[in-house]
């Protein structure tokens, strides 16, 4: 595990938590968030244009870059930067962020638990998509719970999951608070927010650490 000391600026996302999909045989295993209705009668179609096709075609590897943290923890911040040193070195790139995917892809989910995991799940599998499409995806997302951004680590092949931790102090993330949302957990109009009355679980060997200086 290596580790980076840096100032990074603020970041907001939502909280969620994942549960893994099974994908066993040819035969996909889906659990829908609302009604775990299970399918064992679809088999994968195997292209014959494969990844390795498209990272050569593009002359670049297609992974995911998990970055996960506290709200305000300066993801978003690090996801966009990255993105913009990737895009000048003619690499291509997307950014998956926890806030912009609840305007369109998960905008049918609320913040019960059952919804968040959803939320995860639902990202882990798009970025998986993008990983296989020979794009580097950087997914910014608070995805508090270990087991589950395991579980997103686990559907991709070894390698091609980067975990970032922003690893800010729960003070410092709060005294930056860009959009009130710590006020508003504080005064108990938020509940179930991150880091202040839900847990996050810090990662235990994440490939990159990132500390504030000082």
């Amino acid at each position: 595990m290596s580790s980076l000391r840096t100032g990074i600026e603020i970041d907001s996302n939502e909280a969620g938590v994942v549960n893994s999909s099974d994908d066993s045989s040819g035969l996909i295993l889906h659990e829908g968030s609302a009604n775990a209705s299970r399918s064992m009668n679809i088999v994968w179609h195997k292209c014959s244009v494969e990844k390795s096709d498209r990272q050569e075609l593009l002359q670049q590897k297609g992974c995911v870059i998990w970055i996960t943290g506290l709200s305000g923890s300066g993801k978003s911040t690090l996801a966009c930067a990255l993105t913009r040193a990737l895009h000048s070195r003619e690499k291509l790139t997307y950014v998956l962020d926890g806030d912009n995917v609840r305007h369109g892809l998960n905008s049918d989910l609320t913040f019960q638990p059952e919804d968040r995991a959803e939320n995860i799940r639902r990202i882990g599998e798009v970025a998986k998509l993008f990983s296989d499409a020979g794009v580097i995806c950087i997914a910014s997302v608070i995805s508090p719970y270990r087991k589950d951004r395991d579980a997103c680590r686990s559907i991709l092949p070894d390698g091609d999951f980067v975990e970032v931790f922003m690893d800010m102090p729960l003070c410092v993330c709060e005294a930056r608070d860009p959009k009130g949302l710590y006020k508003l957990a504080r005064a108990g109009k938020i509940k179930g927010f991150t880091g202040v009355d839900d847990p996050y679980v810090p990662p235990l060997n994440s490939e990159i650490v990132i500390q504030q200086e000082g």
